[in-house]
């Protein structure tokens, strides 16, 4: 089920950014960021209620939730989107790909988890892999003022994301499920994005075209309700460091279909960023699995 979950979020996250792009132009950033949450939160508490699935929630409870939707479903993604801005979207995703360094230390500070050499040292293939994926784009950014804001801005993202994390975890701890959590945290990022968007004086303009139509459904639906509920439930089960690891394969992903859908050409030092970011896979999973199992071998049977 970890594995299905794993790869689900993944696949998804991957293609996301299809839909991101299809979304660019007619409508405001923050605002097609509004509608994308709103709906998805709106969607998953109709269901949640009509399935009787919905739990009720105690005042620490909405509390966690309103800071999960203000760091990940709120200023993760604006910072993100702002930081493109200033800089390449590869340097971005080697950014966020330190999450899973993030995850660890977090973890470590909010919950006491000890932080594995195993984890470390596959986040840090991972982010070397990312880097040579990524190294047209990051040797051609010239370093500049702008250079430096988008890099903070990514940086902050990312914190906001690992934050996101931390707080998902902590309601898991305290009994909310991630359906529940994430119906509302995705209402209280949505109403902050939307507070912010009648502050600043966006205009909520809106594009009836089918692309644009499309590519928020799919965002909404899967980019949001399932994947993040995919995601956040491998951080409940498996914690936010390893669960994290998904940060770095996504780019992968991205850039596989890129190859077919806009002519991305593989060179010898994109193929050995992958071979990094898969050896970065198995550091963090695949030894545990060992592990595990070595364990469980040496476990006393019935007789």
């Amino acid at each position: 089920m970890n594995l299905f979950l794993y790869l689900l979020t993944v696949l998804i996250w991957g293609s996301t950014w299809i839909a991101i792009k299809l979304q660019l132009g007619v409508v405001a950033i923050p605002v097609s960021v509004f509608y994308r949450f709103a709906l998805a939160s709106v969607l998953m508490l109709a269901g949640l209620i009509l399935l009787g699935r919905l739990q009720r929630l105690d005042r620490r409870g909405h509390l966690l939730c309103l800071g999960q939707g203000l760091c990940l479903f709120c200023l993760n993604f604006l910072c993100f989107y702002s930081a493109t801005v200033w800089i390449s979207s590869g340097l971005v995703s080697v950014v966020f790909s330190a999450s899973t360094i993030w995850n660890a230390l977090n973890a470590r500070l909010w919950f006491g988890t000890r932080i594995t050499s195993r984890v470390v040292l596959g986040g840090v293939f991972g982010l070397a892999g990312l880097l040579l994926l990524f190294w047209p784009e990051v040797a051609g950014q010239q370093a500049s003022h702008e250079t430096l804001l988008g890099l903070g801005l990514a940086l902050l993202g990312t914190l906001c994301f690992s934050t996101g994390n931390m707080l998902s975890s902590a309601q898991q701890r305290a009994g909310i499920g991630p359906l529940t959590g994430n119906a509302y945290s995705m209402l209280y990022g949505s109403l902050v994005l939307l507070a912010g968007c009648v502050i600043t004086g966006q205009p909520f303009d809106f594009d009836p075209s089918p692309t644009y139509v499309g590519a928020l459904l799919y965002l909404s639906l899967f980019g949001s309700i399932v994947a993040f509920t995919a995601y956040l439930t491998l951080v409940g089960r498996l914690g936010p460091a390893r669960a994290g690891y998904c940060t770095v394969l996504f780019p992968v992903v991205a850039l596989s279909i890129s190859s077919v859908a806009e002519g991305y050409q593989w060179t010898l030092a994109a193929a050995a960023g992958l071979a990094l970011v898969m050896l970065g896979n198995v550091l963090v999973f695949a030894r545990a699995g060992a592990r595990r199992g070595a364990a469980t071998a040496a476990m006393p049977r019935p007789r």
